[in-house]
């Protein structure tokens, strides 16, 4: 009896882990968006670094939402970020000829003293994916390669 407790137990906390919110709701300037880091499923590796012309300002996309965020002739800082999705978690996405658009999603983590409301609001650029050249972009001018 006590075997067939514990199964029970184990079996619902697996399910329960299974279930779990892969998305989260953001509040930007234009209203709620849903965003997700969880990119395992589209079998290209977006995380890393994308530099501007082979060096900085940078983007670096790390796993769990975190990362940095460098803008021309600025510090980089740490970011939140996900890619947005709809409110079951699956990515939006536009496809086009050779490449596919997301939108990338993100918000400084810190502030600086000269940082307004808007510059800590949540901020949206797109990522391109573009497979004859096997090249990510993000806002079309940080780049990455990548192997598939």
């Amino acid at each position: 009896m006590k075997a067939k407790k514990l199964l029970l137990v184990s079996l619902l906390l697996f399910s329960w882990n299974g279930f779990a919110q892969i998305w989260d709701k953001i509040e930007a300037k234009d209203g709620f968006h849903y965003i997700t880091y969880n990119l395992e499923y589209i079998n290209l590796p977006v995380l890393g670094t994308y530099l501007f012309q082979g060096k900085e300002p940078i983007v670096e996309l790390s796993k769990y939402g975190v990362g940095f965020y460098q803008l021309h002739e600025q510090l980089k800082r740490p970011v939140n970020w996900g890619i947005e999705c709809d409110e079951r978690g699956a990515l939006l996405y536009k496809k086009g000829f050779d490449n596919t658009k997301y939108l990338l999603w993100y918000q400084y983590t810190t502030k600086t003293a000269e940082d307004t409301e808007e510059d800590m609001a949540w901020k949206m650029v797109e990522l391109t994916i573009h497979f004859n050249t096997k090249k990510m972009f993000i806002q079309g001018e940080r780049s990455k390669e990548y192997t598939e």
